[in-house]
Parts: C-alpha cells; structure tokens; sequence
C-alpha cells in the first residue's frame, strides 16, 4: 500500500465516476486523502453505465478489457486481490472480422494461430505480420513502460523524448506503420482498427498507438464474468471499504478558484465541497467552458480535432447465435474513404463498419435463456456535424438490422425486442461530452502528450484533470494510467507502468 503521507489531513473532491476517476479517488485514499468523489448520473461507472431492458443486460460503455494489471493494482494499494472479487476471462478469438466480400478472419490469442489465419489470405503477409508485431513491441517499451504514466506538464517533457519518437517513426500514422508490413486490403484494415478503439482515425492517429497491438499480444483480451458494470460495483464497493465519500446525482455547477487557486465546488444545490485539491474526470474543455466562469483562466492552445461520434445500439434477440464471436468487426465496402467522410467532412454515409458486442457468448446471465444480448457501436460523425439525429438514428437502426440480417445474424429481424439507441446527442446530455464525440479529442500527434490537455492546470493551482482528454488518452488503459500521473505529480515519485 502506498505511504499515506502526501495526502495526509488533506481533502480531495474528485469530479466525475468514470474509470479515472475511481482510480484517482483510490489513489488518493492511499496517499491519505479525505476524498469525495461526485458523480452526476445516478450510478457509478461514468460511460460505464448498465442498462436493464426486458430481461437483457447491456454494458453501456467500454466492454474490452486490455492491461487487466492496472485493476489488479487499485487492489493491491489496499493489500487486497481482484481476483476475490471479480473474474475475468480471456478470449480467443481476440475479434473477429467479417468483411464485405463475405471472408472472416480471426484475429487470435496465440501468434501461430493468427499467422495461420493471415495465410489464408496471403502468405507472405505472415512474415509481415512478425515484423509488425516486433515494431508495435519497440513502440510499446517506450511509449506505454516509460511515458504513459508519466506527466507531460513542461514542453521539455516532450523535448526528451524527441529522439525515441523518431526512432521508432511514431511521426508515421498507424496505417502507414501497419501498409509498410502488410500488404492484402484486408488485412491491412484489420490491424488498423486499434485507434478507433480510442477513438482516432488511423490515417490520421500517430503510430505511437501501435503499442495497442503489442498490449493485447502481452497481456491479452479479457471479459469480466458480470459485465464491466461488475467490475465498476466492485471499484465501488473498495472505495466504501476505505471510506470514501460518494455521491450521486451530484451535478457540479462550478469550481470554486481564490485567488488562481482552486478552493472546492459549488453543486447546482448550491451546496459547497471545500477542497485542498480538485480532479477533473471529464471532458476538459467542458470543465474550461461551463466550470470555471469566474476563474476566466487561458484555455490551453490546443488545436482540437475532436474524436468521432457514436451511435450505440442495443437489442435482444429471441434466438441464439452460437457462430457469432464475443467481439465482431464488421467491415463496411470502404474504409478510408468512410473514415475521411465521419472524421473530416462529418458527413453520414449510406454504409458504416460496426463493433458487435455479444457479451451472451461467454456470459449467459445478459439474457434470458435462449436469448441473445447484443450491442452495436457504429461511429458517426460528432456533433459539429450537421445531423438530425431525431430522423437519422430511427433510419440509421434499420440500416444496420438489415445489415447484419442479411450477413451474420440471420432472420434478426423476425427475433429481435427491447431496441434502444444513443446518439452523440445522449453523449452531450448525459456525459457532457464536447460535441458528443465518444473519446474527447483525437489522438493526433498533435493532440498527444504535451499537446494534449495537461494533467495539471498551468494557470489555477490545486487543479488537475484524469480522463480520455488528458494525458495519456482514452480507453480503459489510458484513463486508468491517468490516475498514476496525478499521483507523480502530487508525490513527486515515479509511479511504475505495471506492465
């Protein structure tokens, strides 16, 4: 357990219950802070929300668990084991693509077994493959052992690490990384996926976020038995353990700043939380925007492409689908062109590539029995796009049923009940997310490290940010390692990657 000694006598309020910030208030419960930590919706989890419709269980958010190690730890700061209260289970496959000329591939847990999958579509794919995997494990020893956790609050911090990133070419952008070793469409497309998993465009994100590939390679892809709402039930039930204060339904109003310090939070109640230190767990500009009127301090500049939208559709199904995969891709006729027209043009196109989550093929509990759970991630276009979602969600729906009826998930339409959407509309309203985009800003070279939002406000004092918007991005590993660089700037000590 860390020495409570930095937070000793000292109260924290953290804003916002997603992952960062759980693991903030868990961090800092173990440096000795008093700490409270706020959540607006009526549930703990931020985007990780569970919704229950007719018997169907649905996570509403993250639902791939990579880096398990980063959970393990918020167990052991308190000499406790994860394992005694949540189980999670590998997969194999890790996903599973279907293409639109009807082939599928598996991307799969064991090296051999995915080369032997490469091989059915090129051989000589397969020693390019290797050559990927070493790249992305190169790119992972920097950019995710040495500088996830660690703040980038000084340009210098990014000065020093100049000379690695152009070692290992992270000015290149994923797809470019991946076209250099691979050379069939398809399989190019399959292993250009992971930035849009944190919510980048892969001709466009930097290929720093090759190290996604090497994460799932060393640590692998894991369920948690229950859903990820058990694993945020459990988060809660540490935090209760060590007394830390939660409440619901707490909308923040302000953030209270004397004197460019920041003092505590004003609720829409009115009610005020005194605080020695205050922690952002949502979008920054939000927080810039409509939380600190009076402070007026300088927004960052930041040139910031914000991430695609999402629209997430959720369905049971009275049939069971035994050949479906736990995690699908299923990939639209184009791909570069639709990610130009959702990233740049904002526009909606009449097709789409989709994430199909059927959490039922390794947890019957989502459903009733011979019934199916599922979930659709589709990215759209964020709200700077000019879309009517009151029209386009309800046609948007039916395109995608039709869709997957007539490729994987045969007669869906005859079968499926409890059918309901979010838009980036719902991301707006209830995550307040700038422009409803799914995973805050991009993760652009540009929009990496130093140039993302810092961890550590430059002009209020006392006040600091976790989440996908800061250091060092989105998804559950970055959010979770958002809380180490808090932690490093509060101690002044190294916190480790773990990993």
């Amino acid at each position: 357990m860390t020495s409570p000694t930095t937070g000793a006598d000292k109260k924290a309020v953290i804003i916002g219950a997603g992952f960062a910030g759980i693991a903030t208030a868990l961090r800092l419960r173990a440096l000795g802070y008093e700490v409270t930590l706020l959540e607006r919706l009526g549930s703990l989890g931020g985007r990780a929300q569970v919704f229950q419709r007719g018997g169907y269980r649905h996570d509403a958010g993250p639902t791939v668990i990579t880096a398990p190690f980063l959970f393990d730890e918020l167990f052991e700061l308190f000499d406790e084991r994860l394992e005694d209260y949540l189980d999670f289970v590998p997969l194999d496959p890790f996903y599973r693509f279907h293409f639109a000329d009807g082939s599928q591939f598996d991307y799969r847990a064991s090296i051999e077994d995915t080369l032997t999958e490469i091989r059915r579509f090129s051989a000589e794919d397969a020693d390019g493959y290797l050559k990927l995997l070493d790249k992305s494990k190169n790119v992972y020893d920097i950019g995710f052992k040495k500088l996830v956790h660690r703040p980038f609050t000084r340009v210098w911090d990014m000065v020093k690490q100049i000379p690695a990133l152009l070692m290992l070419k992270c000015y290149k952008t994923v797809a470019q990384m991946v076209n250099s070793h691979l050379k069939h469409p398809l399989i190019r497309q399959a292993f250009s996926i992971h930035p849009l998993l944190v919510g980048g465009n892969p001709f466009k994100t930097t290929a720093i976020y090759t190290l996604i590939h090497y994460l799932e390679r060393r640590w692998g892809v894991f369920f948690c038995m229950g859903g990820t709402g058990k694993l945020v039930d459990e988060l809660g039930a540490l935090m209760a353990r060590q007394g830390i204060h939660i409440q619901l339904n707490a909308d923040v109003d302000e953030i209270i700043v004397e004197q460019k310090i920041a003092r505590g939070i004003r609720l829409s109640d009115k009610t005020i939380i005194d605080a020695d230190i205050v922690v952002f767990g949502g979008d920054p500009e939000t927080c810039y925007q409509q939380l600190l009127p009076q402070a007026k301090p300088r927004l960052p500049r930041i040139k910031k492409q914000y991430s695609m939208g999402l629209y997430v559709l959720y369905f049971g199904t009275k049939k069971l689908y035994p050949d479906v995969a736990h995690h699908s891709i299923w990939m639209g006729p184009r791909f570069k062109q639709l990610l130009s027209e959702i990233f740049d043009s904002k526009q909606m196109s009449e097709d789409f590539s989709l994430y199909l989550h059927r959490p039922t093929a390794t947890d019957k509990s989502f459903a009733p029995d011979g019934c199916e759970s599922f979930y659709v991630l589709c990215p759209v276009p964020n709200l700077q796009g000019d879309i009517n979602w009151d029209i386009e969600a309800q046609k948007l729906r039916d395109r995608i049923i039709d869709a997957l009826e007539e490729t994987i998930l045969p007669q869906l339409s005859s079968v499926i009940e409890e059918v309901f959407w979010m838009t980036p509309e719902d991301f707006a309203n209830d995550y307040r997310s700038m422009h409803g985009a799914g995973f805050s800003i991009e993760p652009r070279l540009t929009q990496s490290a130093w140039f993302r939002f810092h961890n550590r406000d430059n002009a209020v004092n006392n006040l600091y940010f976790v989440g996908a918007g800061t250091h060092p991005g989105a998804g559950l590993p970055g959010v979770v390692s958002s809380a180490k660089v808090v932690e490093e700037l509060l101690t002044g000590v190294e916190v480790g990657s773990g990993g």
